[in-house]
């Protein structure tokens, strides 16, 4: 509990047997009342392990449903259990759990509705081991962003997350894609909403068992990381009516 708030961490996993103990253990269960981990259908022991480290609540898609697929679970599951603040944490060791405490401070304390860890402000990014070419893809991706949505985040593309069960309520996150675009869609969803943003500098770790996409699938996730900015740009001029903005 923070400040009478159930705080929940959801793990979205997928072949993370290596690396979900490292992440578990290091989660802050003086203010953590639950966690959720959802296996995507891996291909490894990761509920195995997540039950064998004492994780109560595990989901396992019986087919493999895709990153936003998996992140619908975790919401759902979340707010069943009656969250008010909800973080959301690879459980590949990519990101700290140690920031968990500012992030539910910022929202337990109502600052802010929603929180992201950035790996861009500071040096974070480049000194933890992300590729060049995904630096600059993120960089020049959250300028388009920043500049079709009216907005300046230093990232829309982390995968550290922490939202308040008024902002989960507030949007139609059904309605995204089931897959790496579902995080943009998200949050143009968040704006759309009127809500704003805040962001935590956060270090970040690139190595082996940390998972990543390629070169072919950042390709296809930049065109549709466009493509919602397009989206939120016509929508909020009244060109366009995307369904993604109705609950």
């Amino acid at each position: 509990m923070y400040n009478n708030k159930k705080v929940v961490v959801v793990l979205p996993a997928y072949n993370a047997e290596l690396t979900l103990k490292k992440t578990f253990d290091e989660i802050p269960f003086d203010i953590v009342d639950e966690v959720i981990l959802v296996d995507d259908a891996s291909k490894d022991q990761t509920a195995k392990v997540a039950r064998e480290i004492g994780i109560k609540h595990v989901v396992v898609h019986t087919q493999n449903k895709g990153y936003g697929g998996n992140q619908k679970t975790c919401y759902d599951t979340a707010l069943k259990l009656g969250a008010d603040i909800v973080i959301m944490l690879h459980p590949d060791y990519q990101y700290t759990p140690k920031l968990i405490h500012a992030m539910t401070s910022i929202i337990g304390n109502d600052l802010y509705q929603v929180v992201l860890g950035s790996r861009i402000l500071g040096k974070g990014a480049l000194k933890g081991g992300m590729p060049m070419y995904k630096y600059i893809a993120n960089r020049f991706l959250t300028l388009s962003q920043n500049i079709l949505i009216n907005q300046k985040l230093s990232e829309y593309h982390t995968g550290y997350r922490a939202f308040s069960k008024t902002a989960l309520e507030a949007i139609a996150y059904h309605k995204n894609s089931d897959d790496f675009v579902f995080d943009n869609q998200m949050l143009s969803q968040i704006f759309m909403a009127g809500f704003e943003i805040a962001e935590v500098t956060c270090p970040t770790k690139y190595f082996k068992e940390a998972s990543s996409i390629n070169f072919k699938r950042s390709s296809i996730y930049g065109l549709g990381v466009l493509k919602v900015s397009l989206t939120h740009f016509f929508h909020k001029l009244g060109i366009i009516k995307s369904p993604i903005y109705s609950k």
